[in-house]
């Protein structure tokens, strides 16, 4: 079988021991079959109360730690994890299963081809997010509202192209203004950041926006605030965030 990437992953099999370094497949796999997962990383908070061991961070993770679990399959991101750190486990004879998610339907199908390689059919949950956005899945809607989305400040950055979260709000019929920007996390300046966007998007992570934290650098602009994981996570939680970002972000 072959991961998003395209390159050959052979796991052992029976899959029954597997390490996740990303929070979205963490809350996958623990959602489909929890007592396959022996660890995952700092950052995977959900579902709440995962007892594993914790394996550093997505971009520092202790490989001594990973190998010692004796994995039968590590579920990694091309964008979350570092290649030589994957390339590390390979060489220590670990197979690594690489997911490539930049839109909706490819999270969707993504998910269901990482949870086949643990040896797992399409979950319940699964089946109900891909029901809960169906009818936005092919050509996304026209735009009804252009919004600028921080991320981070200090320096301020925002999303630009090709980032999942940029696909979830076009797919509400919310434009980013940054989608044509030569980077995917272009640093701007706040007049540059709002320019061309009547709504700013704050979500909570990675920086934890709030009322008093981030929209005082923007005067004049509508500010909407949303959970960082119904905008950025794909997993069990793309079943509700749908209608939680649609309230947040005041869309009919």
């Amino acid at each position: 079988m072959s991961d998003d990437t395209g390159a050959a992953v052979t796991p052992r099999t029976p899959v029954r021991r597997v390490v996740s370094l990303v929070p979205s497949l963490t809350e996958a796999v623990a959602g489909t079959a929890p007592g396959l997962l022996v660890g995952a990383t700092d950052w995977c908070s959900h579902p709440p109360g995962l007892s594993v061991t914790r394996v550093g961070g997505t971009k520092s993770p202790d490989l001594a730690r990973v190998i010692a679990l004796r994995p039968d399959l590590v579920l990694a991101n091309f964008e979350e994890n570092r290649p030589q750190d994957l390339e590390a486990l390979r060489a220590a004879g670990i197979a690594v299963w690489t997911t490539v998610i930049r839109t909706l339907p490819e999270a969707l199908d993504s998910l269901e081809r990482a949870l086949a390689a643990c040896g797992r059919p399409a979950p319940s949950w699964l089946r109900r997010a891909r029901a809960t956005w169906e009818d936005v899945l092919g050509e996304p809607p026209a735009p009804v509202r252009r919004a600028a989305v921080p991320i981070w400040r200090r320096p301020w950055m925002a999303l630009g192209r090709d980032t999942f979260a940029g696909d979830v709000l076009a797919r509400l019929g919310v434009a980013n203004v940054h989608a044509d920007a030569s980077q995917r996390y272009p640093r701007l300046t706040p007049r540059e950041l709002a320019s061309g966007a009547e709504l700013l998007v704050f979500p909570d992570e990675p920086y934890a926006f709030g009322p008093q934290d981030g929209p005082e650098a923007f005067p004049g602009v509508t500010a909407a605030f949303v959970s960082g994981r119904d905008l950025t996570w794909y997993g069990p939680s793309l079943v509700a965030a749908r209608g939680r970002l649609e309230r947040a972000l005041g869309l009919p």
